[in-house]
């Protein structure tokens, strides 16, 4: 199903930079034409490739390359598309594209090309994030995980849940267009039954979901402590590089530092952050504000101590961020441990885990690494597929709406309800691959794509 679109967009699907090649994209009706205005010579046969001179509105070459053709419905938005592959430069590039847009071409917006293939059915919502996933992947294991996705991993267990979802549905309305019939549908056990058999399936998308949202997005981890602590030897230490300055003069640290790892697979944001303490300096003290800031967004606060100082983790963290103090949390990181002759051991701490280690001495390290991940809950199998939060956000509405519908009908039989509940959360499914989404919801999604995409 191909969409009434007028208009034929171009936009340049290299990155910016000088390069060998350079890759401009035409999609739409007009593309054929406008390529042909553009080299002055018909165009190669579909998916054939053809050098051609490219020409400005004097007559005059502008550059030369190949030419290949991609008909409709078999390209990738499921329009007529043209690819012409110039050289690289940024100045020719830019020329050629405004070539283009003399020629009756428009601008590609963010993600338009990836939209027009979602609207002419090429590929489903999921499938079109999964591209730009594809892109941003930080890792080995995201990318397999986001061309799982395109290839529609995700994207068959979702419908797969669907149709199990619709055929309840089908026995819950002909349980209420029929009362007259002598059995009675919804309190036969078959209803409650299939109902349960979607919830225990959602269930187990949201588990695979759930591994793959931390491989796209990762998790904030925040190193917090006092000054001296060594919160900047154990962000080098994890890092494996010596990324912070690390001295014995407190307060080396003044401002938030960044660092993005992968650790056993799972993609990190590791940020260092000021010392901890009362100061007169004006700059140490935006310091710690700013420090105080990343605590409160942290998915993971590693609030590390000297061991060899006798001090309380518990009552620093009292001090200065208590409204964020919960086991799921912090961290507690005895640090020094080969000041003090203990040996690195992960244990409880008032409720709290706390890992001793010496980050510069890198004891300990590996057991922390391991104790980050398993706080996370990643353990991705082999067949996990990419997914957003917003996805998580869908099933997890779904799964209210599946609740409420068996308490419509095992508590209050009543069949109209069910249905109801049954008819939202089906739709609250669909958000996932696109089957039921708001225009604005759209928008947003294929805006945050790169242009050429």
């Amino acid at each position: 199903m191909t969409t009434l679109n007028n208009t034929t967009i171009a936009a340049i699907a290299t990155p910016p930079g000088r390069g060998g090649v350079g890759v401009i994209r035409l999609s739409g009706p007009k593309a054929y034409a406008i390529a042909e205005s553009l080299t002055q010579k018909a165009l190669p046969k579909a998916r054939m490739a053809g050098f051609r001179q490219f020409y400005d509105e004097y007559g005059q070459v502008m550059d030369e390359g190949l030419v290949i053709c991609f008909p409709n419905p078999n390209s990738f938005t499921g329009e007529d598309v043209v690819e012409l592959q110039g050289h690289g430069g940024p100045v020719i590039q830019n020329a050629l594209l405004a070539r283009l847009l003399e020629l009756g071409a428009t601008a590609a917006k963010a993600g338009e090309f990836s939209m027009r293939a979602f609207e002419n059915g090429k590929m489903d919502l999921v499938q079109a994030e999964a591209i730009a996933d594809l892109i941003d992947a930080t890792s080995q294991a995201a990318a397999r995980s986001a061309v799982r996705s395109l290839q529609g991993a995700f994207s068959n267990k979702v419908n797969t849940v669907l149709e199990k979802l619709i055929h309840l549905r089908l026995h819950v309305e002909a349980a209420i267009d029929f009362p007259e019939e002598e059995i009675d549908f919804l309190a036969d056990g078959k209803i409650l039954h299939l109902l349960e058999d979607v919830q225990a399936s959602v269930a187990a998308v949201q588990q695979s979901a759930r591994q793959g949202q931390l491989l796209r997005e990762g998790l904030q981890v925040v190193i917090a402590g006092k000054p001296n602590a060594g919160k900047s030897s154990l962000l080098n230490a994890l890092a494996g590089i010596e990324r912070a300055i690390v001295t014995d003069i407190a307060g080396t640290t003044r401002d938030v530092l960044h660092e993005k790892i992968t650790l056993n697979g799972l993609p990190i944001t590791l940020t260092d952050t000021a010392g901890l303490r009362e100061t007169g300096d004006i700059v140490e003290k935006e310091g710690i504000r700013r420090a105080i800031k990343e605590i409160e967004q942290a998915d993971l606060l590693l609030l590390v101590y000297d061991l060899s100082q006798g001090e309380d983790p518990l009552a620093l963290a009292e001090e200065y961020f208590a409204d964020h103090i919960e086991p799921k949390r912090l961290m507690l990181i005895g640090n020094k441990c080969d000041l003090t002759a203990q040996s690195p051991q992960l244990n409880d701490f008032n409720g709290f885990r706390q890992i001793t280690v010496s980050a510069k001495q890198e004891m300990g390290v590996q057991a922390l690494i391991e104790a980050i991940t398993a706080h996370a809950g990643f353990h991705p199998e082999e067949d996990t597929f990419i997914a957003r939060t917003r996805h998580l956000d869908a099933m997890k509405r779904t799964q209210q709406y599946l609740a409420e519908s068996r308490v419509q009908l095992v508590e209050f039989h009543a069949g109209e309800l069910v249905a109801e509940s049954l008819r939202l959360a089906q739709n609250a499914l669909g958000e996932i691959t696109g089957d039921f989404s708001a225009d604005d919801l759209l928008g947003k999604i294929f805006g945050s794509f790169c242009i050429g995409k």
